[in-house]
């Protein structure tokens, strides 16, 4: 059974940093693509965005233009854990975080992910 759990949130002014993390148990990450994707406040599920995806073999992509230059995703595969490192952080970043995994290959929509965390809440206020 896999199991998923982010963890790094917070409430953080505009331009703030934060790391959001999620432990994987279950499946290794060497065979395995974990995405972030992102909640805006009041949406459906159904309406999830892609953030990133890291693959197996630890290849990178980036689903939204808004975060292209401040959020880094990464993994650390002996710890069976990735990470999404969020630097200038703006208001409409705000929502929650869920990381969710396949096997290998990244795929951008919420659709394709079957195992996902509960969440991480990130608020961006001054």
């Amino acid at each position: 059974q896999v199991q998923l759990v982010e963890s790094g949130g917070g409430l953080v002014q505009p331009g703030g940093s934060l790391r959001l993390s999620c432990r994987v148990a279950g499946v290794s990450l060497t065979e395995t693509a974990v995405a972030w994707f992102h909640q805006a406040p009041g949406a459906e599920r159904e309406e999830r965005e892609g953030v990133s995806c890291i693959t197996w073999n630890g290849q990178k992509l980036n689903y939204k233009n808004s975060v292209e230059g401040r959020f880094t995703i990464s993994k650390d595969s002996a710890e069976n854990t990735v990470y999404l490192q969020m630097n200038e952080l703006r208001p409409e970043d705000t929502g929650t975080y869920f990381c969710a995994a396949r096997s290998y290959a990244c795929l951008n929509h919420y659709s394709n992910f079957g195992d996902w965390g509960q969440g991480a809440q990130v608020a961006v206020s001054s």
